[in-house]
């Protein structure tokens, strides 16, 4: 489960968030026509050159692609002091977009108090190296505020900013996968600008199925 729970859908029903971009390179014309003078050699000109586009941390969700069992835990009502917590099962699905530098996460969980559908986009920011985190809970559409954060020693952490019944809060997200085929995801909410964390979901994933045997 990844990073569908903020604060506007757990009121109603937790959640997760999409787009993705475009890169184009074309050959300028000084590049066109230092490919013809005659001091470029052999292998000056077959030499291979970087690419803007590519970095190490596009592929830090590559983990996760493939259709997943779900298992979640939701607070009934964070930052109520209640201890009541709420029960789901499902299914996630993560589909890599363009190369590894976006991904997208299907949600599709239900239980006694109802259902969870939603959509959550990750992307990359090559320039910083993070990752920003969105979503869209199908039931009004609507995207919350975006996690950003990244993986360090195999853990990822990302954070924002939010509002819950109108209070201004910070927002924790983890993700840790103690086996290939075996993820664990937890939120957290702070409204005491992170001195205390209540944690208000919780999710594991059991794969099913990789992307070779989609």
């Amino acid at each position: 489960m990844h990073g569908f729970a903020t604060s506007r859908c757990l009121s109603a029903s937790l959640c997760a968030g999409a787009l993705a971009s475009l890169l184009a390179l074309a050959p300028t014309q000084a590049q066109r026509a230092a490919s013809t003078a005659p001091q470029a050699t052999a292998a000056q000109t077959s030499a291979p050159q970087p690419s803007a586009a590519a970095s190490p941390g596009q592929h830090d969700f590559d983990f996760e692609t493939g259709l997943w069992r779900t298992q979640v835990r939701r607070l009934a009502k964070p930052l109520s002091g209640s201890s009541q917590w709420l029960d789901y099962t499902g299914t996630t699905r993560v589909v890599p977009l363009h190369g590894g530098r976006a991904n997208l996460a299907e949600l599709a969980i239900a239980g006694p108090a109802g259902r969870i559908d939603g959509v959550a986009l990750r992307l990359y920011e090559p320039a910083t190296r993070r990752w920003r985190i969105h979503y869209a809970n199908l039931r009004d559409g609507a995207l919350t505020a975006p996690l950003a954060g990244g993986f360090a020693r195999g853990r990822g952490e990302f954070f924002g900013l939010d509002t819950f019944d109108g209070r201004p809060i910070q927002v924790r997200f983890r993700i840790h996968c103690p086996h290939a085929d075996r993820c664990l995801f937890d939120q957290a909410f702070s409204a005491d600008g992170g001195q205390h964390w209540e944690t208000n979901w919780q999710a594991v994933d059991t794969r099913i199925a990789d992307a070779a045997s989609r």
